[in-house]
């Protein structure tokens, strides 16, 4: 397929144009006209970027690609070693986040749901954070363990002394959702998900009874790019190898 055809695609299917995001969504280095490999992966990354030239890639698709806003605009140093990469090669560069974050079948929340066996019941932030079930409650330190075996990382554990002996009802979001552990536990959670942690989460947790789990921004992230891989895998015929650049964050 071509690769503006692959950009209609995939925002016709994660309804971009309805999300006002910090970043630009579709393609964002054009290279070669036809697509046929494609390399997906979390973070357009240097190490990624290599990885697609060794294997021949026509194309890139990740989560976190370049250009955001705010950042500074003048191509050098990583930016310009990143870029020369992608266009000295001819490879095509596409990047999909907040509509990537929140898809109700493809998106990184949901997909991390899915893995950790939790029933989505509803939203509390839409369309970001959402909240769901465990079959049955189970205990702080088992759900801790099933975290690590599932993402195959140790998750960080802050909770409160009063906290839930059980956690059943559980909210989530992906990445760097943080910021929303206030909303999760006025809607009253046992426990909140997310990629990372501030200085001030520890208190609030503590503080506001609940549990928190700091699972990283890398490992909650894998998930919808590993899904938008398969589906343009299985609807266009395309070669399409996840890569996984290992980021303890």
């Amino acid at each position: 397929m071509s690769n503006s055809e692959l950009e209609k695609k995939v925002n016709q299917l994660l309804h971009t144009e309805t999300f006002n995001d910090n970043v630009i969504n579709g393609l964002q280095v054009e290279g070669r006209k036809q697509i046929k490999k494609v390399i997906t992966g979390v973070t357009a990354c240097y190490d990624l970027l290599n990885e697609a030239i060794r294997l021949d890639a026509d194309a890139i698709v990740v989560h976190h690609g370049y250009f955001w806003k705010n950042e500074p605009a003048v191509i050098k140093g990583m930016k310009r070693q990143r870029l020369r990469a992608l266009l000295m090669n001819d490879i095509n560069l596409f990047a999909w986040h907040m509509p990537l974050d929140v898809h109700p079948k493809f998106g990184n929340n949901v997909k991390l749901a899915e893995l950790l066996d939790i029933e989505i019941k509803g939203n509390i932030m839409n369309p970001l954070v959402l909240w769901g079930t465990t079959q049955n409650p189970v205990s702080a330190d088992r759900f801790k363990n099933r975290l690590s075996v599932a993402l195959k990382r140790e998750p960080l554990h802050c909770y409160a002394n009063n906290a839930p002996l059980l956690i059943e009802c559980i909210a989530l979001c992906s990445g760097g959702g943080q910021r929303f552990i206030d909303k999760a536990a006025d809607f009253g959670v046992d426990a909140f998900i997310t990629g990372e942690i501030s200085e001030y989460t520890v208190h609030s947790a503590r503080e506001q009874g609940l549990h928190f789990f700091a699972a990283g921004h890398h490992a909650t992230e894998r998930g919808g790019i590993q899904a938008l891989g398969d589906w343009l895998s299985m609807q266009y015929n395309l070669e399409v190898i996840f890569i996984d650049i290992d980021n303890p964050a």
